[in-house]
């Protein structure tokens, strides 16, 4: 005989506290059961449910609280991580369906809305071809596909009512505008005369091509030397190996356009190679420097005619010696260089009795005590050029006035540009009474100028029978009283004028130029915004010297007058504005 086992394990806390409450599994299963049933019918079961719940729902062994609590979950799989390739993949077609489902129901929307107003605008509308009695003048008309509601409505309208009405409909809808491509608008356009080149201009383009292959250039004129010198320096071909096909012992002038790439001993070797010339000029010269001045105070002792840009490392004693060494200079132009000082210019000035041409532009120490040891010399310059000095602050208009008194009757070229102290007075008070034999002028960049006073001016000089070159550029107060004084001072003698930046003139002003300024060769009046087709026009029929023509920054010149300005070969080159 099998006894039956009594041994229980040890009861969890919620079996006790389950127990004591009297919360059986019956009890559970018998709310569930009458949760929705009427309370009538819950009292006749209650009995029923409880006894046959006691005997099969309950243990035999007691309670079990195992079978009340929730069913465990089974263990989640552990996802693989997927590549930054699989990911993308995913996102691009999770992207794809959300645009596709907002589509489609963007459409269904469009597709009622459309529907919606197509049924409400054929319920309204009368059939095409039947008659209708116009809302505001009464009469009978035809319907047809171009008849418009009233407004306000009801009612159509006929068409002479509707077009009275300031509506069209007949009009055909608008064709999209087209953008114009940015780059088109930033295009510069840049004419040139094109003409079919000579043999010697085809010889120089090879020559310069084949530059460092060529042995000796021989005996081909000094005009025909210069051009392959221009066209060599344009690349910035010139070196130490090339250079030396220009030199010659019979060479009285040289000019090197860029001698960027020419060293102290090239520069050296030039003056030894060319021992007797009188005219040397050298652009980009930033490698000469004291030991090359004092090679050339022995090896060019005929030079008289000197020009340098741009020989910063020159200092003051190798300009010093450099004039004792050359007593005939009758030209000396320095651009450029922060070293010339009072003592250069005393020794200039002591050993140079002949010199004529005087160019110290953007020199760093220029001042009023240099200006007036240049004023107290016996001189008699006729080009002189101060402009852009290193400090403008330190140059006055008082000095300038007294030196350019000095020497007004001797001089021909002047050019006092950035010099920011000259005003109104020093034109009346110095140019009207001491320099009536002036033949150019050039003030650009002076801020303190005024348009009727510069007017005035010109009006007024009567000493000197007008010139030939002016330029005012950058001098934005000057406008178109300003030019009408130029005009009529000097309009039947001028060669090149330059206004550029003079913005406020006006479109009358500009075409005075084509009536009295008809000997231009050159002309700039780029920034005036005043400038036309018809003013540009008329420069280009009546100045029939006209070689260069530039309108930059001019926005109401239009295509149409670069196309005419690419026709007339008088027109060396003009450029088109950058707008």
């Amino acid at each position: 005989m099998v006894r039956p086992n009594n041994v229980q394990g040890p009861a969890s806390a919620l079996t006790d506290y389950l127990r004591e409450t009297g919360i059986t599994p019956a009890t559970i299963a018998r709310r569930a059961r009458t949760a929705n049933r009427p309370a009538a019918s819950t009292s006749r079961t209650e009995a029923q449910l409880e006894s046959s719940g006691a005997q099969n729902a309950e243990p035999a062994n007691g309670y079990n609280s195992d079978e009340l609590d929730e069913p465990e979950e089974a263990p989640k799989p552990k996802k693989r991580k997927l590549t930054k390739a699989a990911e993308a993949k995913l996102k691009a077609k999770a992207k794809a369906k959300t645009k596709k489902t907002k589509n489609e129901d963007d459409d269904d929307y469009e597709d009622a809305y459309t529907t919606l107003v197509k049924d409400s605008y054929k319920s309204t509308r009368p059939p095409i071809g039947s008659f209708e009695n116009c809302a505001k003048c009464k009469q009978q008309f035809t319907v047809t596909k171009y008849t418009m509601a009233a407004i306000p409505p009801p009612g159509f309208l006929c068409h002479k009512c509707a077009k009275s009405s300031g509506a069209d409909p007949f009009k055909k809808p608008a064709a999209p505008r087209k953008r114009k491509a940015p780059a088109d608008k930033r295009k510069v356009v840049h004419f040139e005369e094109l003409k079919i080149p000579s043999l010697v201009t085809l010889c120089i383009n090879v020559i310069t091509k084949y530059i460092d292959d060529v042995e000796a250039l021989g005996d081909i004129g000094a005009m025909n030397m210069d051009g392959i010198a221009k066209a060599v320096c344009k690349n910035r071909s010139l070196n130490k190996t090339n250079a030396p096909l220009f030199y010659d012992v019979r060479n009285t002038s040289l000019t090197f356009y860029d001698a960027t790439n020419l060293e102290q001993n090239a520069l050296c070797a030039l003056a030894n190679l060319n021992p007797n010339l009188t005219t040397l000029r050298l652009d980009y010269c930033g490698r000469l420097d004291d030991a090359v001045i004092a090679s050339w105070n022995t090896s060019l002792p005929n030079l008289t005619s000197i020009e340098l840009l741009g020989p910063f490392l020159v200092r003051a004693p190798a300009w010093q010696s450099f004039f004792k060494a050359h007593p005939n200079l009758n030209s000396f132009r320095i651009t450029q260089n922060p070293r010339f000082d009072i003592e250069c210019m005393k020794e200039l000035i002591k050993n140079s009795p002949m010199l004529t041409e005087l160019r110290l532009r953007e020199v760093g120490k220029m001042c009023d005590d240099l200006l007036e040891i240049l004023e107290s010399s016996s001189l008699a310059l006729e080009y002189l050029d101060l402009s852009y000095p290193g400090n403008a602050e330190l140059v006055g208009e008082m000095a300038v006035t007294s030196l350019v008194k000095k020497l007004g009757p001797s001089l021909k070229y002047l050019n006092l540009s950035g010099i920011t102290s000259i005003t109104d007075e020093f034109f009346p008070r110095c140019l009207k009474e001491h320099a009536p034999n002036l033949d150019s002028l050039t003030m650009a960049g002076l801020e303190e100028l005024t348009d009727e006073k510069i007017g005035q001016f010109f009006l007024e000089w009567e000493k000197n029978p007008g010139l030939t070159s002016i330029d005012f550029s950058r001098n934005h107060t000057l406008s178109s009283l300003a030019l009408n004084g130029i005009l009529q001072h000097s309009g039947p003698q001028l060669k090149s004028l330059n206004i550029n930046g003079w913005k406020a003139t006006s479109n009358e002003s500009l075409n005075m130029i084509a009536e009295l300024a008809t000997g231009l060769s050159k002309i700039d009046v780029g920034w005036c915004r005043e400038v036309d087709d018809f003013a540009l026009a008329k420069i280009q029929d009546e100045c029939d010297s006209l070689k260069d023509l530039s309108c930059w920054g001019c926005n109401r010149v239009t295509s149409a007058a670069r196309r005419r300005v690419s026709t007339i070969s008088k027109v060396v080159s003009t450029c088109a504005h950058c707008c």
